[in-house]
């Protein structure tokens, strides 16, 4: 039925062009507007959570003023709206202007069908994500946002989400397992937002960053004279954390004799600084965090199994950034915001290639890789839109996200594989052909059926 379809407004004074995308696009309930009254008063009923829209409106169809006028007006009204504008062969300047006000990409005149319907889906597909991450903000009993600092849209994140706000209010240790990058100090963070400790302080410590001989005084404190250079009586973290909650990242390299001691206080409670003789109440919650297979290492014998079990009472494993569906684009966004008012307020949003080249890219260094990258491009862009380049990301417009249709997204990826192959060979096909792990008159076949060069 039309009220199940999803709703898009197409602002077009050629009648003929609304008609051709109201045949092409039987999967939308199109709602059609043809000036600036017409669209405004079809966005208030309609609420269309995508627009087409042509920036050359009567009464003035040969510029773009009454085009930048619905656009403003569509983004003071519902600014969530995601507005693809129309741009002629000439027009790219004024399209990339409409995308620094607030439009989420642009089409070239005269249309391409295909073309359009991939941008319009895209754009469907990011406010549902959009929107689903409103709708499962976590709340606390205060009504307070939970995990406030999360930003994401993804399934997977979201179900982290929650099971970090079911386990807040206790006091099992938790372990978060994931890659470098991946958010384990925010979502540690969150977690002790979230508990009951909140007054508390929350205090993290990278095991991983201190040398194995300051590790243990860095974790237990020492006595005055404990020490070379111990002048004065110090507390450790796990002290300091006292009432509240200690963030031990790459907990798998904490050394075997200190495991050891850390295990004691888990079962204890209690501790004794280095170089003292007496032992000291610590109400501290431990919240670990490490990219390594430490179920593994207990096996291997170099991190003991009774310390394993008693870390990871509760075990949360963090999803790349890779199996984060629409997350890059929303946290890009995030970050591209913050920074431009902090270092370049001349940067006001991402130009299309920069978004497809986010979304496609598949982020090896996790969101760490992400914000570096934004903050760089941030930093460099001359123009208003930061752009692929700016990120350096342009061989990434090749893993553009792939059509909808399997036998192009087949092609795409045979395509992509055989350039792989032969850059890796060096352009032999031999050894190409081996890589790919087919023979070399298949190859010689797919080079000419996909165009490619050999």
């Amino acid at each position: 039925m039309a009220q199940d379809k999803p709703r898009l407004l197409v602002v077009e004074d050629d009648e003929g062009l609304q008609a051709q995308l109201k045949w092409a696009y039987e999967d939308f309930e199109i709602v059609a507007a043809r000036d600036r009254e017409s669209a405004l008063a079809a966005l208030r009923s309609d609420a269309p959570p995508v627009v087409t829209l042509d920036l050359g409106l009567p009464p003035d169809p040969d510029g773009v003023s009454e085009g930048f006028a619905v656009l403003d007006a569509i983004m003071a009204l519902k600014p969530d709206t995601k507005v693809i504008v129309a741009s002629g062969h000439s027009a790219r300047e004024s399209a990339l202007e409409a995308i620094s006000r607030g439009a989420y990409d642009f089409y070239r005149k005269p249309v391409d069908i295909d073309e359009l319907g991939l941008i319009v889906r895209r754009a469907f597909n990011l406010w549902e994500m959009e929107q689903e991450n409103a709708r499962l903000a976590l709340r606390s009993p205060e009504g307070k946002t939970v995990l406030g600092s999360l930003i994401t849209a993804a399934p997977e994140m979201m179900k982290v989400a929650r099971t970090i706000e079911r386990v807040a209010n206790t006091d099992v240790s938790v372990m978060l397992l994931g890659a470098s990058g991946t958010g384990k100090e925010l979502l540690a963070r969150g977690l002790h937002d979230a508990s009951g400790r909140a007054a508390g302080r929350f205090v993290a410590i990278n095991c991983a960053a201190i040398p194995e001989t300051l590790l243990e005084a860095e974790l237990f404190g020492h006595e005055k004279g404990a020490f070379t250079g111990a002048v004065k009586t110090t507390e450790g973290k796990i002290e300091q954390a006292h009432g509240g909650t200690l963030f031990l990242d790459e907990v798998g390299d904490i050394p075997l004799p200190l495991q050891v001691k850390l295990l004691r206080f888990l079962q204890e409670r209690q501790i004794e600084r280095l170089g003292g003789r007496s032992a000291i109440d610590v109400d501290t919650r431990i919240v670990c965090a490490t990219h390594q297979d430490l179920e593994a290492m207990t096996r291997e014998g170099r991190f003991r199994e009774d310390l394993f079990y008693r870390l990871a009472e509760i075990v949360i494993k963090i999803p790349p950034l890779s199996q984060r569906p629409g997350d890059p684009v929303l946290l890009a966004k995030a970050f591209l915001k913050r920074m431009a008012a902090e270092m370049n307020p001349a940067i006001k949003g991402f130009a299309p290639d920069a978004l497809a080249a986010i979304d496609a890219w598949n982020w090896p260094g996790n969101v760490r890789e992400l914000e570096n990258r934004v903050k760089r491009a941030v930093i460099m862009a001359d123009g208003k839109l930061v752009g692929a380049a700016d990120l350096d990301l342009e061989d990434a417009l090749e893993e553009e996200a792939l059509p909808l249709n399997i036998k192009s997204a087949r092609e795409r990826a045979d395509r992509r594989v055989i350039r792989q192959a032969l850059s890796r060979s060096e352009g032999n096909i031999s050894k190409a052909a081996k890589l790919l792990g087919i023979s070399r008159p298949t190859l010689y076949d797919l080079l000419k059926q996909y165009d490619l060069q050999g």
